[in-house]
Parts: structure tokens; C-alpha cells; sequence
């Protein structure tokens, strides 16, 4: 809970309301990612080329990070953190 706590603390200082929202809103994908075990870098990255590359909106279900391959490997050193 702490490091959502700290994200909350910190979106304080996003601006504005439409930029608190925004980082509410990756904060949150971030989260669901970690918690999913799922590299968020990767999978956003992953997203965002698939997105660009016309992914069709009836399959948009297929892109959430539960059901993401871009898992964490055990031997990151940035899972220590």
C-alpha cells in the first residue's frame, strides 16, 4: 500500500486537474501491472506499438495487463525496490 500511497502524494503536484487525472490514471495501469506481475515498461510499450499499428477496438479486453505475456523475470534487480 505504501507506494500507492506515495503515488497519491506525489500526483499532488501535477499541475492541474487534468494532469492529476492523467496520473492517476498511469499510476493506476502501473499498479495493476506490479501486482500482475507484468513488466510495465514492456507492456506499455508493447500496447502503445499495437495501438499505432490499428489494433481493432473490439479486442481493446486482450491489451489489459492481466492478460499481458510481458511478465517479470525473477532476476530483475528492479523488482528489489
Amino acid at each position: 500500500m505504501r507506494p500507492i500511497k506515495l503515488n497519491a502524494k506525489n500526483s499532488l503536484f501535477a499541475g492541474c486537474d487534468e494532469g492529476a487525472e492523467s496520473w492517476a490514471v498511469l499510476a493506476s495501469l502501473i499498479e495493476t501491472c506490479k501486482l500482475n506481475n507484468v513488466s510495465a515498461e514492456h507492456w506499455l510499450s508493447d500496447v502503445l506499438a499495437k495501438l499505432v499499428n490499428g489494433w481493432p477496438a473490439a479486442r481493446l479486453d486482450e491489451l489489459l495487463p492481466w492478460a499481458s505475456t510481458c511478465k517479470m523475470h525473477a532476476h530483475d534487480p528492479r523488482l528489489a525496490a
